[in-house]
């Protein structure tokens, strides 16, 4: 079976960094707001990506889910970074290497292309002149409409962060993943409620997983 103390050092490493595991525990809130994004990128993804099948009726529904949905990452994505940085809603590590700073710049990455895509959104549906969305509550737009060209430029900003979103975000499950199923390290438990989980990833979590964290 393979473990930690059998995987190459640098793969571990690796792996370690595209998890985002920087050896931080977090509270209920953090594991919350976290698994809030998580179906919220998925829906604004794929609702981007069919709502050209469906006819207009139905479109038109798929577009306003999709702002709506935009909005409320609008919200959740700067209270994550906000629970983050005040302190006494996580633990960090006693000691950090090369790889802590990794994982680190590795979530505040997904936040900035969250934010990014987030006012893109925002810009793309005003700059068209038309306004936002929020289940029906209309926001009408605070500025005058934007060249075409330039509205066009801005959409397709909007649709390559999209993907640079879910390519980060996927990497960063599928090495999650790969510590959890693989490697059974507990990386994947510390994102999970409940005491019994916590002492799971307590109980598989050992010195050796430091190995390339300076």
């Amino acid at each position: 079976m393979t473990t930690h103390k059998t995987t190459p050092p640098a793969v571990l490493a690796a792996t370690r960094v595209a998890a985002g595991d920087d050896r931080t525990r977090y509270d209920g809130v953090a594991m919350a707001l976290h698994w809030l994004t998580v179906p919220l990128v998925l829906a604004q993804f794929g609702l981007a990506e069919l709502w050209g099948y469906p006819a207009k009726p139905t479109r038109h529904l798929m577009i306003v889910a999709h702002m709506s949905f935009g909005i409320i990452l609008a919200v959740v994505i700067p209270l994550r970074i906000a629970w983050r940085l005040v302190p006494g809603h996580q633990v960090s590590p006693a000691s950090s290497g090369w790889v802590e700073i990794a994982s680190k710049a590795v979530h505040y990455l997904l936040y900035a292309l969250l934010l990014c895509e987030a006012v893109l959104g925002f810009v793309l549906r005003w700059s068209g002149h038309e306004a936002m969305s929020f289940f029906g509550l209309l926001i009408p737009p605070p500025f005058p409409p934007f060249s075409h060209p330039a509205h066009k430029l801005v959409g397709r900003i909007h649709e390559l962060v999209g993907w640079a979103i879910i390519v980060t975000a996927a990497g960063h499950a599928a090495a999650a993943l790969f510590h959890h199923v693989v490697l059974r390290d507990g990386l994947l438990c510390r994102m999970l409620p409940g005491r019994r989980v916590w002492r799971e990833a307590a109980r598989r979590t050992s010195p050796e997983r430091a190995a390339g964290g300076g």
